[in-house]
C-alpha cells in the first residue's frame, strides 16, 4: 500500500494548522514513525518552525510543473525520523503557472508517487495553504485524509461547511474518490471561558465521532516554539501544549491504524 497522505486544511487562518501539522508530524516521528511534512503554504511557516530557513528554489515549485523530482527537495531536520519538503513565499507563482498546465489538479499527486512508495516513509503529512485555491485542491486530490483544525471560537463552523462542500465536489468529480476526513481537532481552547466550552460542544454535537477526543489549549509555550524553530514537544517536553499534541498524535495513529485495518 502507498504510504498514506494527511491533508491538514482549513481555508480559514489563525486556526492553528501549521502548528498542528508541524506538532503531530513531531509526535509522529518520536512514537518511532518515519515522517514526511511537506510545507506547500507560500507563509513556509512549518519550514522555519522546523528550524529551516525560507530558501529560494527549495520548494517543490518547480518539481509540481514538472521540472525535477520531489525526492530531490526532501531535506532531512534536527529531528529522528522527520524529514521535510519545504516551501518559499515564490509558492505564490504556483497557483497562476499551474493553472495553464493539463491535469493541472493532479500534479501533486503524479509528483508524489515515487515518494509514497512502501518503505519510504510511514506517514506523509501536508500543511496547505489558507485558501481553497489550486495549490489546496491539488492536495485534496493527492491526500488519502483530511485532518481539520478548527479554533475554538465563535466562527468555527461557518469555515468547516465549504470545506465539506469542496471535499463532496472532489469525490463527485472523479478529481479523489477516496478522499475523507480523518477527523476534526479543536484548536485554541480557553477553558476558562464559557464560549470555548459551548463551541467544542456544538462541533462535537455537530460531528460527533470525526471530532478528536484531544482539544489543544491556548498557551504561550506553544506559541513560543517556532520562533525557536522547534515543536513543542522539543521546545518544552512537560507544557501542555506537548501533552495534548501528544495524544492527538497516539490518536492518530489509531484512527490511520484502523483504516488500514
Amino acid at each position: 500500500m502507498p504510504t498514506p497522505v494527511i491533508a491538514v486544511a482549513n481555508q480559514k487562518g489563525g486556526v492553528g494548522k501549521t502548528t498542528t501539522s508541524v506538532n503531530v508530524a513531531a509526535c509522529l516521528a518520536l512514537q518511532g514513525q518515519r515522517v514526511l511534512l511537506l510545507d506547500l503554504d507560500p507563509q513556509a511557516n512549518a519550514t522555519s518552525g522546523l528550524g529551516l530557513e525560507k530558501v529560494e528554489g527549495a520548494s517543490s515549485y518547480r518539481p509540481l510543473l514538472g521540472e525535477g523530482t520531489l525526492a530531490e527537495k526532501i531535506q532531512r531536520t534536527a529531528f529522528d525520523k522527520l524529514d521535510i519538503l519545504p516551501s518559499e513565499p515564490d509558492m505564490c507563482g504556483a497557483e497562476i503557472e499551474l493553472s495553464r498546465l493539463e491535469n493541472h489538479l493532479q500534479r501533486l499527486s503524479m509528483a508524489l508517487e515515487p515518494v509514497r512508495k512502501p518503505g519510504t516513509y510511514d506517514v506523509i503529512i501536508v500543511d496547505c495553504p489558507p485558501a481553497l485555491g489550486i495549490l489546496t485542491l491539488n492536495v485534496f486530490a493527492a491526500a488519502d485524509w483530511l485532518l481539520i483544525p478548527l479554533q475554538s471560537e465563535y466562527y468555527a463552523l461557518e469555515g468547516i461547511s465549504m470545506i465539506t462542500r469542496v471535499i463532496g465536489q472532489v469525490r463527485d468529480t472523479g478529481i479523489n474518490s477516496k478522499l475523507g476526513i480523518l477527523g476534526v481537532v479543536m484548536t485554541m481552547f480557553d477553558g476558562r471561558t464559557r464560549l470555548s466550552q459551548q463551541v467544542v460542544s456544538e462541533v462535537r454535537e455537530h460531528f460527533g465521532d470525526l471530532v478528536f477526543d484531544t482539544v489543544i489549549p491556548r498557551t504561550t509555550r506553544l506559541a513560543e516554539a517556532p520562533s525557536f524553530g522547534k515543536p513543542i514537544i522539543h521546545y518544552d517536553r512537560y507544557s501542555a501544549g506537548a501533552a495534548a499534541y501528544e495524544v492527538l498524535a497516539q490518536e492518530v495513529s489509531q484512527r490511520l491504524a484502523k483504516q488500514r485495518g
